[in-house]
């Protein structure tokens, strides 16, 4: 009953609404954002991992559509880009569920390494001047190995984040650390291809996917109880992300506008290689411009975008940075001019930054940590092989149709589905809003602040609500144990052995004596005004509870202290009356 030792420190899942706060209480809750990251050491280094792994990707891939293009024009860049994705698809979700049975970095080191590798080899084969096949097999090895890296650090984030605006937060500044990704990887591209070469290209993206792998190797953090002996073979593990996928429609809703926005993306790497060289006349190096357009434009919309982490329409603005992945594409076709193109394509990078924010956070408060992993290797696996239709489809419109008509005709997907989606994201919005206030309930307690989000989320799904009457006993002393018990609303007050322990009122909790001992009830509570209150079973309360040390060790002081005011006192010894004189 953590209510005698004091409560702890109100923890909400995501800030109160900002709204009517002003631009400086904006501002401020956006600055708040990036220095909490930057303070966490574990989010310190995961995030920077991440800045290297996708300037590797981005840098790689401006690369690779140079070699097809010179290889066999607009159709082997789409085809190429079709053949790294499809193996990706399939392999993503079979292994992902790795990443969910044991420490998610470690999934994270093995991947960049072999990303190093066989981007090194690939540099050292165009170096060579060896077959253009092979590179494109090592391209395939390399992206299969990227497609595992987004799934296992999306997933990872939650544990080292304790609540949804830290969680919130932290996507906001990989939202930024990404654009900065698409801004830097294909500048540095655009001016390696000026003075040197692909080869040299792929030896640099190498490097940073290497850099990734060390930043990984320091992370110390409590990492959810894990299963000691997997009950699933992989391809079962599999199975089960995708159920859950199927079974979720919330979850299925995001997964749909993810592959509108991918297969969109896919088409923009053979458009923007067409657009270049074909309408715009500004050469290979106008390639890199054109990509480095999308992520100057996701740098300004990450720093706008984290001025959303007080909102609680996260699903409202994902359909806004899924339609501007749209618009601004089929505009190009309708203004086929390069300040124009650069303009509006700084516009999709603004829409990448609000998916960065929205979509992710979206899908770690959906999916329970146990198949987190699991779910993002699915959408890992769905956004690869999008990419991969999206640029086969895109080759074949511009060999059908012309440019600008393709630019249109593609441009289009991502607004209409976006629109269609829209009512069941504010449905999402308000689901959410809900469950926040469970967690900012739970959280305020001393005994759960410190768990990390996955967890504390895990709490809030399993809350039951119970109302008692004024006067009403909520449980006897002696009772069989079975539930732990927080306040909403009204007051209790606690008698141990027919004397007043404790009066406990709304934000404080009861009932984890028996549940932490194995006992019967060791007092009883008896509400004295109308009650509300939320109830957790000790099945679902206390594996969570005991599985973080901290929130443990937490656990065990309120129990001592608690039983100390049960134990029965000694009255006060007198001293002894001196015997009479005379």
């Amino acid at each position: 009953m953590q209510a005698i030792l004091g409560r702890g420190p109100a923890r909400s899942g995501i800030v109160p609404r900002v709204a009517g706060v002003g631009a400086r209480g904006r501002l401020g809750s956006a600055a708040d954002a990036f220095v909490s990251n930057a303070k966490n050491g574990n989010l310190r280094r995961a995030q920077l991992s991440f800045l290297g792994a996708w300037t590797a990707e981005w840098a790689f891939t401006v690369g690779l559509g140079i070699v097809a293009y010179r290889d066999g024009g607009a159709t082997a860049v789409g085809l190429v880009g079709l053949l790294r994705m499809v193996p990706s698809a399939i392999v993503a979700p079979l292994l992902s569920p790795l990443a969910d049975r044991g420490r998610r970095e470690r999934v994270l080191v093995v991947v960049s390494l072999a990303r190093g590798l066989f981007t090194a080899a690939a540099a050292l084969i165009v170096g060579l001047g060896g077959p253009t096949p092979v590179v494109y097999a090592l391209a395939v090895l390399s992206t299969v190995a990227a497609t595992l890296y987004r799934p296992a650090h999306s997933a990872l984030l939650p544990s080292l984040c304790h609540t949804g605006y830290e969680l919130a937060s932290a996507n906001v500044v990989r939202g930024l650390l990404d654009a900065a990704a698409t801004l830097v990887g294909p500048l540095l591209a655009a001016v390696l291809l000026g003075f040197t070469g692909v080869s040299v290209v792929f030896a640099v993206a190498a490097g940073a996917s290497l850099w990734a792998a060390s930043l990984l190797l320091r992370l110390d953090y409590d990492a959810p109880p894990r299963p000691a002996a997997p009950t699933q073979t992989l391809l079962g593990s599999a199975v089960e992300g995708i159920r859950t996928v199927r079974r979720d429609r919330d979850i299925s809703i995001i997964m749909s506008l993810a592959a509108a926005q991918s297969f969109t993306r896919g088409a923009l790497t053979v458009l923007t290689v067409v657009v270049a060289i074909e309408l715009l006349g500004t050469g290979e190096p106008g390639v890199g411009t054109l990509t480095a357009a999308i992520g100057a434009g996701a740098v300004l919309g990450s720093l706008g975008s984290s001025l959303l982490l007080g909102t609680q329409r996260l699903g409202a603005w994902f359909a806004v940075g899924v339609a501007l992945w749209g618009v601004p594409v089929t505009l190009i076709g309708v203004f086929p001019q390069q300040i124009a193109a650069l303009a509006l394509l700084a516009c999709v990078g603004v829409g990448n930054s609000i998916i960065d924010l929205a979509g992710f956070t979206l899908l770690a408060r959906l999916a329970s940590d146990e198949v987190l992993a699991r779910v993002f290797g699915v959408l890992e696996s769905l956004v690869a092989l999008s990419i991969g239709v999206g640029a086969l489809v895109a080759s074949l419109l511009v060999g059908g149709a012309g440019v600008r008509p393709a630019l249109v005709t593609v441009g289009l997907l991502c607004p209409v589905v976006a629109a269609a989606a829209w009512r069941s994201l504010r449905r999402m919005d308000k689901s959410i809003q809900v469950r926040d206030e469970d967690i900012a309930l739970l959280h305020g307690l001393p005994m759960l602040h410190l768990l990390p989000l996955p967890a504390v989320e895990q709490l809030a799904r399993g809350l039951e609500r119970v109302d008692v009457a004024g006067g009403q006993v909520v449980f006897d002393q002696g009772d069989v144990a079975d539930r732990y018990f927080v306040i909403e609303s009204g007051q209790v007050e606690v008698i141990g052995d027919g004397q007043l322990v404790a009066t406990l009122g709304p934000g404080q909790g009861f009932g984890e004596i028996a549940l932490l001992r194995q006992v019967r009830r060791t007092a009883t509570v008896r509400a004295t005004s109308e009650l509300a209150m939320k109830t957790l079973r000790s099945d679902c309360f206390l594996p969570v509870l005991l599985g973080y040390t901290p929130s443990a060790r937490t656990a065990g002081t309120v129990v001592e202290s608690m039983l100390d005011r049960f134990a029965p006192r000694e009255p006060p010894r007198e001293d002894p009356q001196p015997p009479p004189i005379g």
